[in-house]
């Protein structure tokens, strides 16, 4: 019964997030509060611009990550392999969807399976953190890389979605100790991420002490989740709950700030709202090492590998020019970049 209930969660998550407006309304990402100074004498040939670069310990052809979506119902499996087919294409990382329904019930583990079509992605696997309090240790956290062959697994913080959830789990008591466990009997790396409403300095210095190779913000501006769960709701009660929500979140922008400046060696990942290659060039100039796309990938995959594809070629372009009218040859050059200026201020 439990598995059928998170196929039928998932399933109303996908038809939801394709279908309707889910976005913050009353929260931006904050990317629009900064501006490149345009470079009219960029020095550097639009030809030399190089977009690659190393993000845990594997290279990628421009700094980009497929984020955790979907997984563990039919319609995923078509989804996840035209993700996966164009991260393939385009050289960067991607994220399967959380896979305890695997866990539970091994005959949907194909629905996450992309290794055949993507053998060369930097490939993370995902379980909800908050399962650590519900039986999982590492070994199941091993049985998820393994299960899709991995490279690194990814553990999310989704606090505000599970008390929003009916019959949500919200023992979020302990965990920390239990992901430094996890850290450091994993052989491989431990991403840790929010789902959208974005991590704080405070609880990013906590995970770094636990053993995190990676944070990945999830910030808020972009998919707003307790928007999905209001519209799953079951009567006025539990949706005015959700509404009241709706502005909740550490934009993206300034989740990017917090996490680096008290975390400046951890890899870093820049999510939520993140929709343009100039998104991603602020993002990386704030002090992102990688930026992690979502939304606008989902409803891509959902009609084409191609489509997909095409999305991250553009985001790639986009990337590639804002570098050459600042200067920046080199990611590295963009990290370090002067001419990101803060409107009306810094």
């Amino acid at each position: 019964m439990e598995r059928m209930t998170n196929a039928g969660r998932k399933e109303e998550h996908l038809r939801i997030t394709l279908n309707e407006d889910v976005a913050f309304k009353q929260v931006t990402t904050g990317f629009e509060a900064y501006d490149f100074v345009h470079q009219a004498l960029p020095e550097i040939n639009l030809r030399d611009v190089d977009l690659s670069t190393v993000f845990l310990g594997h290279s990628l052809r421009a700094p980009l990550l497929i984020s955790p979506m979907v997984g563990g119902i039919e319609e995923a499996r078509r989804i996840n392999r035209n993700l996966a087919t164009a991260a393939q294409e385009a050289g960067v990382a991607m994220s399967v969807g959380s896979l305890r329904c695997a866990i539970e019930d091994q005959g949907v583990a194909a629905t996450y399976q992309v290794r055949d079509v993507a053998p060369d992605v930097l490939l993370f696997a995902n379980l909800g953190a908050v399962q650590l309090n519900r039986g999982y240790g590492v070994e199941e956290c091993r049985m998820a890389v393994e299960m899709v062959g991995a490279d690194a697994l990814t553990l999310h913080l989704n606090p505000l979605q599970e008390a929003l959830q009916p019959g949500g789990d919200t023992d979020f008591a302990g965990l920390l100790a239990k992901i430094a466990g996890v850290c450091a009997s994993l052989d491989v790396p431990v991403l840790v991420k929010e789902v959208g409403w974005g991590i704080s300095d405070a609880v990013a210095r906590r995970l770094v002490e636990a053993g995190v190779a990676g944070i990945d913000v999830a910030g808020a501006g972009g998919t707003c989740w307790s928007e999905v769960e209001r519209l799953r709701s079951d009567g006025a009660m539990p949706a005015n709950v959700a509404l009241a929500f709706a502005g909740w979140g550490i934009p993206t922008a300034e989740s990017i700030r917090l996490v680096r400046q008290a975390a400046p060696e951890v890899a870093l990942v820049a999510s939520g709202g993140v929709r343009t290659g100039v998104d991603v060039a602020k993002a990386l100039a704030l002090g992102a090492d990688v930026a992690g796309f979502a939304a606008p990938l989902l409803k891509a995959a959902s009609e084409s590998a191609e489509g997909a594809a095409a999305y991250l070629r553009q985001v790639v372009e986009e990337l590639r020019l804002a570098m050459f009218c600042t200067g920046a040859r080199s990611i590295a050059d963009l990290r370090d970049s002067p001419h990101l200026k803060k409107r009306g201020g810094e």
